[in-house]
Formats: structure tokens, C-alpha cells, sequence
């Protein structure tokens, strides 16, 4: 994770504050591991008149820019950006249950598993802007293991919503915490931010790196190091 001339801003999980303990001995909430989450329907009519919907509002708001809708090059812009909203928040139409989808097996494996560099694409919430990066994933197994696919698939989930970068870091640890009740959990993200290089302060460059970390790697310097070399191998 090279920081070579790029200003970076850190937000740990430690800084947010005392923590309510997670209950090992219930089985996941995926409903408040998901929250904020909204109730969207996948089927092909609810598709169509949302489209048809956002379509509508894009075309009222590239007259307000001062364009004419009706040139060549926009006249399909409308329908084009409605469809991309919708698969850029598909993220909605998906949920951790189906996603996990029994892929947590049994293992005595009690070392670190980690997934490096799983690319994220976000839209910031505040402007409706993408921000996009990386996200770094471990966590020390306490007799079960999640497939590899999945730690990718949850983030990917968890991105392809509205969100801000510091609550997409949090509910990747706690939603991995809560499904399989490891040792511990880390996660990092690495993102750069449109809001801060198309408009703001405009610092092409810039990255904001957070973190969550529970259980060991909380509460155990040597194991958060640990973690966090390795994301540094190589690099």
C-alpha cells in the first residue's frame, strides 16, 4: 500500500468509539447487518418503471443544466444513465443470505486468511459520485471458513449501494464477523474519491485509507501488525 506523494486520511475502527459485543451463540442477523438497506424489487415491471422513472427526472435535469434533451447526442442519454443507476445499485437487490448461500464449511485451520487488492466501485452518497479502490480482508478462523468467492462477493455487495467509504469497510468486518464468529476480522480499504478530485478541494491523487478491526485484531498488537505487513508484501 504505497503512499509515494499521495496524502492519505486514516480512520480506524478503534476511533469510532466503545462497541456493543457481538453474541457468538446466535446465529447471524443479516437483516442488521445490512441496514441501512432498502426494500427493491427485482422483477422485470418494477425494472422497467424504475428505468422509466429516473429516465424521466435525467431528462427534466439535463434541461435545467441549459442542454436541449432533444439533440443527437442526448436524446438517449436519459434511458442510458437510468440503466447504469440501476446495475451501479444492484447492490440492493442482493442480500447476505442468498449470497452466502451455505458456502461456510467446517476446517480446523487456525492461521490467517487474507484477500488482497479486491477491486470496489462505489457511489458516495453525499454527491452521487463514484469512489472506487481496493479492499484488504482477513480474518483468523475459529473452526469454519468462508469460500474465497464469497469475502469478494460480500464487498462487492456492500459497494454496489449508496454508502460512504467508512460504513462499507465497517459492515464487510462485521458482516463476515457476524456469519462465520472467527478469532478476529480486518479489513482495509483504499479509495480515491470524485468528490474530492472533480469538485471540493480538487486533489487529483489524494486516498482515504480506513480500517475496521474486531476481536484479535483489536485487541492484539502482534496480529493487527501481522496483518498488515502482509498486506505490504510485495508491494
Amino acid at each position: 500500500m504505497s503512499a509515494e506523494n499521495k496524502p492519505a486520511t486514516l480512520a480506524t475502527g478503534a476511533a469510532a468509539g466503545t462497541k456493543e459485543p457481538i453474541d457468538r451463540s446466535k446465529s447471524p442477523d443479516y437483516l442488521a447487518l445490512e441496514a441501512p438497506k432498502v426494500t427493491r424489487s427485482v422483477s422485470p415491471t418494477s425494472y422497467e418503471n424504475r428505468v422509466e422513472r429516473i429516465a424521466n427526472n435525467v431528462h427534466d435535469i439535463l434541461g435545467a443544466l441549459g442542454e436541449d434533451p432533444t439533440r443527437e447526442g442526448l436524446q438517449k442519454t436519459p434511458a442510458r444513465y437510468a440503466k447504469a443507476l440501476a446495475f451501479f445499485t444492484k447492490g440492493y437487490e442482493e442480500n447476505l443470505r442468498d449470497l452466502v448461500n451455505d458456502a461456510v464449511f467446517s476446517e480446523d485451520h487456525n492461521e490467517m486468511v487474507i484477500v488482497r487488492d479486491i477491486d470496489v466501485f462505489s457511489l458516495c452518497e453525499h454527491h452521487l459520485v463514484p469512489f472506487y479502490g481496493k479492499i484488504h480482508i482477513g480474518y483468523i478462523p475459529n473452526k469454519r471458513v468462508l469460500g474465497l468467492s464469497k469475502l469478494a462477493r460480500i464487498a462487492e455487495m456492500f459497494s454496489r449501494r449508496l454508502q460512504v467509504q467508512e460504513r462499507l469497510t465497517r459492515q464487510v468486518a462485521h458482516a463476515i464477523d457476524e456469519i462465520l464468529k472467527p478469532q478476529g476480522v480486518a479489513v482495509v480499504m483504499e479509495a480515491s474519491h470524485m468528490c474530492m478530485v472533480m469538485r471540493g478541494v480538487q486533489k487529483p491523487g489524494s486516498s482515504t485509507v480506513t480500517s475496521s478491526m474486531l476481536g484479535v485484531f483489536e485487541t492484539q498488537h502482534k496480529t493487527r501488525e501481522e496483518f498488515l505487513t502482509l498486506l505490504r508484501h510485495n508491494r
